[in-house]
């Protein structure tokens, strides 16, 4: 099971237009000086036809996630470094570091290597908070500079949610306005979705595969109606307990790529074995990703280590 950090960061802190404009019909010599019987002529420009808006593409162009890119991340929540690699820097810094760490997966990849953030957008809390959740929900401007910074570098975002009591739907509709950019996709941590009575680091949470499914029609519809390309769902797992009827997960919407993170953290040994299990009976069209921990690992893969492992991931993230 991951840590949960006793530093839980609180929610406290902190179109494109485009019109086209059609040619103006042009008057000939003759209509400009007049008819023979020094009557004026005229005759009115067409009306401009609006071009066609373009839609928004991914990072590195297009509007499919798979299979032309990878995509290697920080994992963390914002100024908290016992979260993950991303709270120990700035929004600017962060974006940096992981553009670094994407060019050392790119020699051992065919496909491009994208930077990514993994950001933990509601935080497992040890406390119930005023909801009594057991959630400590960011706040949008909070968040809003690492996205910025994202956008500015060309690095991919997820937003990644830890529930509590609350229930995964409900936290999404939070960040709504986030998720109508092009590069901001979504992560599901059923590890931190509790059951009524239970208490995070006492029990291992779990996610019913109909509230999953719930929660990617309502991203699948969202991404359609705003026109956007593909969208990133991560669901976290690394126990067969964390999600529950798994074989009953939704895998056809168009506008999502679902993406299953291993999530394990120990040896070698250990971590092969939990990747081995969580691919029995997977849903077809689920994407595999690996998480790599600087700290919890022994040893941390190498990226040329991390992408000798089959099937090669698809998405890695660095806690």
């Amino acid at each position: 099971m991951r840590r949960l950090s006793t530093a839980i960061a609180t929610a406290a802190c902190a179109a494109l237009l485009l019109t086209g404009c059609g040619d103006g019909g042009s008057e000939s010599q003759e209509q400009a000086t007049g008819t023979q019987n020094g009557t004026a002529a005229s005759s009115a420009a067409p009306e401009a036809s609006p071009s066609p808006t373009q839609p928004p593409e991914l990072i590195g162009g297009g509007t499919e996630l798979f299979p032309d890119r990878r995509f290697v991340a920080l994992y963390g929540h914002p100024g908290t470094p016992g979260l993950g690699a991303l709270g120990e820097q700035g929004p600017e810094e962060s974006a940096q570091r992981a553009i670094e760490l994407a060019k050392q997966y790119q020699p051992f990849s065919e496909e491009k290597v994208i930077p990514a953030f993994e950001i933990i957008a509601t935080t497992a809390s040890s406390e119930p908070g005023p909801d009594g959740s057991y959630s400590s929900v960011s706040s949008v401007d909070h968040l809003t500079p690492y996205i910025e910074a994202a956008e500015k570098n060309g690095v991919y975002v997820v937003l990644d949610l830890q529930p509590g009591h609350s229930d995964f739907l409900s936290q999404a509709k939070i960040y709504e306005d986030l998720l109508k950019r092009p590069n901001v996709g979504l992560a599901l941590d059923p590890e931190w979705r509790l059951a009524p009575g239970q208490v995070h680091m006492q029990q291992i949470g779990s996610v019913t595969a109909e509230e999953i499914n719930e929660t990617t029609d309502w991203l699948a519809k969202l991404t359609a109606e705003n026109n956007l390309p593909q969208k990133a769902v991560i669901l976290h797992q690394f126990s067969m307990s964390m999600i529950q009827n798994r074989e009953n997960i939704k895998t056809e919407h168009p506008e999502l790529e679902l993406i299953l993170h291993a999530d394990g953290h120990g040896t070698p040994d250990l971590k092969m074995e939990t990747w081995g299990v969580l691919q029995q009976g997977l849903p077809e069209d689920i994407h595999m990703a690996w998480k790599n921990f600087y700290d919890e690992d022994t040893p941390t893969f190498t990226p040329e280590q991390t992408y000798d492992i089959e099937p090669k991931p698809w998405f890695v993230s660095y806690q």
